[in-house]
């Protein structure tokens, strides 16, 4: 790819920022929209459970596929058509006649999902080729996720208040047809000079495990969890994860390297991915149906009440950032960790009566939590592994991320079906909690050894040199 202009590049990055707002806003955005959604379209817990969780399985089965066959067809061609099935994804939830169609709908968005956020990453990395302004780069991008956590609720409550839940669909449109219009003009085709090959094996192996680890989680509380669907489910998605390891491991480019899990920090990196992004969504599940549902606020009050939660995690996730490169992962994994256990036990103790002060403080001390965590987990997923893994890593710690944002809305809502919505914040607090562990026990030199013992294994993609490992 010909070495671009310093304007050129900072448009491809607003271009690549751009689709990481529209997708994040969703998100955030719809979450708010709950109550109403389920009012109008007379939805279940379960109901809701799944307007949010067939979007991120269906993404966290497709993200590892997605950024392989931007590598082999073409990293803008690839995002085009991401940008194309979002938009038009989003449009049709919008136009939803029922629950059903818009589950089928929030899964055409999470197909083009796929092809957004880990393909942008990659125009990134090949277009910002100096290792300083890359990093500059990738600080931008971190930050765009801490804008719409901010921003998400209390745009989505005022869309809500005013026009209704379908209105946090329309706004994709014109963002999203401006930003293809953008990407045909400035970013150049970029293609990997070695992709890796497909691995469809993998691929459906990986859909069933997840799909059917969560509709059991899901559907559990309300049909049993003895019945013999939700038991096949279960049974389905442990076969599916042996078939996957099995399979993985025989061979020479597999979808995802088993053997990378032998590295504490990259396994543990994985954990902790699972366990904070599972408290997330469990969070926000939580919060919105609390604040609408129990405490009768409006969706834009409710956005409102969430946003010291928003605003901390917009000021801490770049300090994360520069702690990592001064002190390495283990100190914000810890704050992080301690912080958000902190957080689910003021509300996990205060009951559905809690008073403001203490909500406000949960939900700063939440906010905190994530901001802290996002950037240590993705330093350690990669730590001590050789460049030419570090992809893989990464890919492998945005899919745990995912796989556990569908974990916790499926399991911290099947409390809420069940009548336990206290259980609901005891498992936040069990999330926080063992990212306090894993991130003390992944970070130090027993772990660092790990890595380097894994990265000593032959590996046929490269003989490129490791990335360092930061220890405390």
């Amino acid at each position: 790819m010909p070495e671009l202009s310093r304007r050129r590049r900072l448009l491809v990055l607003a271009i690549c920022c751009t689709s990481l707002l529209m997708v994040s806003l969703d998100n955030t955005i719809l979450n708010v929209a709950l109550p109403s959604m389920q009012r109008e379209l007379h939805a279940s817990v379960a109901g809701l459970q799944w307007t949010i969780d067939a979007y991120t399985v269906v993404l966290a089965s497709l993200l590892m596929l997605a950024g392989s066959t931007a590598d082999r067809l073409g990293r803008r061609r690839v995002f085009q058509a991401g940008l194309v099935l979002f938009t038009a994804g989003s449009v049709l939830c919008s136009l939803a006649p029922g629950l059903g169609w818009l589950v089928a709908f929030r899964m055409v968005q999470a197909v083009g999902g796929s092809m957004l956020n880990p393909v942008a990453m990659s125009i990134i990395t090949n277009t910002f080729t100096e290792p300083r302004e890359r990093a500059r780069a990738i600080g931008v991008w971190g930050g765009v996720v801490g804008i719409s956590m901010a921003a998400g609720p209390v745009i989505g409550g005022a869309l809500v208040e005013t026009t209704g839940w379908r209105a946090i669909f329309w706004i994709n449109l014109p963002v999203g047809l401006a930003a293809l219009a953008m990407t045909a003009r400035y970013v150049p085709e970029s293609r990997a000079p070695r992709p890796r090959r497909a691995d469809p094996v993998g691929q459906l192996l990986m859909i069933v495990l997840l799909g059917s680890l969560t509709y059991g989680i899901i559907e559990g509380a309300a049909a049993g969890w003895g019945a013999p669907l939700i038991t096949g489910c279960f049974a389905a998605a442990g076969c599916a994860l042996a078939g996957l390891v099995a399979y993985e491991r025989r061979r020479a480019e597999p979808l995802i390297e088993p053997r990378l899990f032998r590295s504490a920090p990259f396994g543990g990196a994985t954990a902790m991915a699972v366990c904070g992004f599972a408290a997330l969504g469990g969070f926000l599940f939580l919060n919105t149906l609390y604040l609408q549902n129990e405490r009768g606020l409006s969706a834009l009050a409710a956005g409102l009440y969430m946003l010291p939660m928003a605003l901390m995690c917009l000021v801490f996730a770049p300090l994360s950032g520069r702690l990592v490169a001064a002190r390495g992962p283990r100190l914000p994994l810890v704050l992080a960790g301690a912080a958000m256990t902190a957080s689910g036990v003021l509300l996990a103790a205060g009951g559905p009566g809690s008073s403001d002060v203490r909500l406000f403080s949960a939900y700063v001390l939440f906010g905190i939590g994530f901001g802290l965590v996002n950037a240590p987990i993705t330093n350690t997923a990669v730590s001590g592994l050789p460049r030419a893994r570090a992809g893989v890593a990464a890919a492998v710690a945005s899919t745990s991320r995912q796989v556990g944002s569908s974990l916790g809305v499926a399991v911290i809502g099947a409390t809420v079906a069940a009548g336990m919505r206290g259980a609901g914040w005891w498992i936040v607090t069990g999330c926080g909690a063992a990212v306090l562990v894993i991130g003390t026990i992944t970070t130090g030199r027993w772990a660092a050894r790990t890595a380097e013992r894994a990265a000593a294994r032959p590996d046929p993609a490269s003989e490129q040199s490791r990335i360092p490992v930061t220890t405390p």
